[in-house]
């Protein structure tokens, strides 16, 4: 699996892999913080994998975001 992928609408699509989740309140709070990132489209996390799927209009900046991820108090470990 790609951290990343292109699609034919032209967003990118990146799998995080995020420590700490462990319930579908902890999926919100981090799906809500990446969803304030300008240009992200579309954010899907499972607490059971750890894994956090974004869509966004063009590659997202790391920094922004592992500060999301923080703000919803848990760890971004990287990108899958």
């Amino acid at each position: 699996m790609t951290a990343q992928t292109d699609t034919a609408q032209g967003s990118v699509t990146t799998v995080f892999k995020v420590s700490g989740m462990s319930c579908g309140h902890c999926e919100g709070a981090v799906s809500g913080e990446i969803s304030g990132i300008e240009g992200v489209d579309s954010v899907q996390a499972v607490a059971a994998t750890g894994e956090v799927t974004v869509v966004s209009t063009a590659l997202l900046d790391d920094a922004a975001v592992r500060a999301a991820v923080d703000e919803a108090g848990f760890e971004l470990v990287g990108r899958v």
